[in-house]
Protein backbone atom coordinates (compact mmCIF):
# COMPACT_ATOMS: atom_id res chain seq x y z
CA UNK A 1 0.00 0.00 0.00
CA UNK A 2 1.55 3.57 -0.65
CA UNK A 3 -0.43 6.89 -0.01
CA UNK A 4 1.18 10.03 -0.93
CA UNK A 5 0.08 13.41 -0.15
CA UNK A 6 -0.14 16.52 -1.66
CA UNK A 7 -1.16 19.80 -1.96
CA UNK A 8 0.00 21.83 1.38
CA UNK A 9 1.66 24.91 1.59
CA UNK A 10 1.49 28.10 3.37
CA UNK A 11 -1.71 30.78 3.70
CA UNK A 12 -2.76 33.72 5.56
CA UNK A 13 -5.71 33.37 7.92
CA UNK A 14 -8.86 32.77 6.47
CA UNK A 15 -7.44 30.71 2.94
CA UNK A 16 -8.08 27.39 1.50
CA UNK A 17 -6.19 24.15 0.47
CA UNK A 18 -6.81 21.73 -1.22
CA UNK A 19 -4.79 18.34 -0.44
CA UNK A 20 -4.27 15.21 -2.40
CA UNK A 21 -3.78 11.50 -1.49
CA UNK A 22 -3.02 9.09 -4.64
CA UNK A 23 -3.62 5.35 -3.46
CA UNK A 24 -2.00 2.97 -5.00
CA UNK A 25 -2.20 -1.21 -3.60
CA UNK A 26 -5.38 -0.32 -1.93
CA UNK A 27 -9.14 -0.10 -3.10
CA UNK A 28 -11.85 2.42 -1.87
CA UNK A 29 -13.93 -0.89 -0.84
CA UNK A 30 -11.63 -2.60 0.95
CA UNK A 31 -12.21 -0.24 3.87
CA UNK A 32 -12.27 3.32 5.11
CA UNK A 33 -10.25 5.87 4.39
CA UNK A 34 -9.14 9.47 6.54
CA UNK A 35 -7.22 12.12 7.01
CA UNK A 36 -5.20 13.16 10.25
CA UNK A 37 -2.95 15.54 11.13
CA UNK A 38 -0.32 16.31 13.84
CA UNK A 39 1.04 19.63 15.42
CA UNK A 40 4.32 19.81 16.83
CA UNK A 41 3.82 18.88 20.27
CA UNK A 42 0.61 17.85 20.07
CA UNK A 43 -0.98 14.33 19.30
CA UNK A 44 -1.90 12.71 15.68
CA UNK A 45 -5.69 13.43 15.78
CA UNK A 46 -8.17 12.31 13.25
CA UNK A 47 -10.24 14.66 10.94
CA UNK A 48 -12.75 13.35 8.61
CA UNK A 49 -13.29 9.32 7.73
CA UNK A 50 -15.07 8.00 4.11
CA UNK A 51 -16.12 4.82 4.61
CA UNK A 52 -16.50 1.59 1.62
CA UNK A 53 -19.81 3.47 0.32
CA UNK A 54 -18.77 6.80 0.78
CA UNK A 55 -20.17 8.33 3.91
CA UNK A 56 -18.17 10.72 5.81
CA UNK A 57 -17.57 11.75 9.28
CA UNK A 58 -15.98 14.92 10.64
CA UNK A 59 -14.74 15.54 14.13
CA UNK A 60 -16.37 18.93 15.40
CA UNK A 61 -13.79 21.36 14.91
CA UNK A 62 -13.36 21.25 11.65
CA UNK A 63 -16.83 19.98 10.40
CA UNK A 64 -18.33 23.00 8.09
CA UNK A 65 -14.81 24.52 6.75
CA UNK A 66 -13.44 21.04 5.76
CA UNK A 67 -14.78 18.10 3.40
CA UNK A 68 -13.45 14.89 2.44
CA UNK A 69 -14.33 13.59 -1.10
CA UNK A 70 -12.79 10.79 -3.28
CA UNK A 71 -12.20 10.09 -7.35
CA UNK A 72 -12.36 6.55 -7.71
CA UNK A 73 -11.41 6.14 -11.23
CA UNK A 74 -8.20 8.24 -10.15
CA UNK A 75 -7.48 6.48 -7.24
CA UNK A 76 -7.47 9.78 -5.31
CA UNK A 77 -8.52 11.05 -1.62
CA UNK A 78 -8.95 14.77 -1.32
CA UNK A 79 -9.39 17.03 1.63
CA UNK A 80 -10.68 20.81 1.10
CA UNK A 81 -9.58 22.98 3.71
CA UNK A 82 -11.38 26.27 3.86
CA UNK A 83 -11.67 29.36 6.25
CA UNK A 84 -7.92 28.02 7.82
CA UNK A 85 -7.20 29.47 11.00
CA UNK A 86 -3.50 29.27 12.57
CA UNK A 87 -4.22 26.51 14.81
CA UNK A 88 -4.88 24.46 11.57
CA UNK A 89 -0.99 24.59 11.59
CA UNK A 90 -0.08 20.89 11.07
CA UNK A 91 1.35 17.69 9.49
CA UNK A 92 -1.54 16.48 7.10
CA UNK A 93 -1.62 12.29 6.86
CA UNK A 94 -3.66 10.49 4.53
CA UNK A 95 -4.83 7.04 6.20
CA UNK A 96 -6.11 3.45 4.55
CA UNK A 97 -7.78 1.79 7.34
CA UNK A 98 -6.28 -1.70 7.89
CA UNK A 99 -8.60 -5.12 8.80
CA UNK A 100 -7.84 -4.20 12.63
CA UNK A 101 -10.11 -1.30 13.79
CA UNK A 102 -8.09 1.73 14.19
CA UNK A 103 -5.09 0.71 12.19
CA UNK A 104 -4.04 2.16 9.09
CA UNK A 105 -1.47 2.78 6.41
CA UNK A 106 0.16 6.21 6.33
CA UNK A 107 1.57 8.86 4.07
CA UNK A 108 4.58 10.49 4.61
CA UNK A 109 2.35 13.94 5.44
CA UNK A 110 2.07 16.84 3.51
CA UNK A 111 3.14 20.45 5.59
CA UNK A 112 0.26 23.28 6.19
CA UNK A 113 1.17 26.65 7.47
CA UNK A 114 -1.48 28.83 8.49
CA UNK A 115 -0.09 32.39 9.24
CA UNK A 116 -1.87 35.39 10.69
Amino acid sequence: VQLVESGGGSVQTGGSLRLSCTVSGYSFSSGYMAWFRQAPGKEREGLAWIDRVGWTTYIDSVKGRFTLSRDVSKKTLYLQMNNLQPDDTAMYFCAAGKTEPGTYYWGQGTQVTVSS
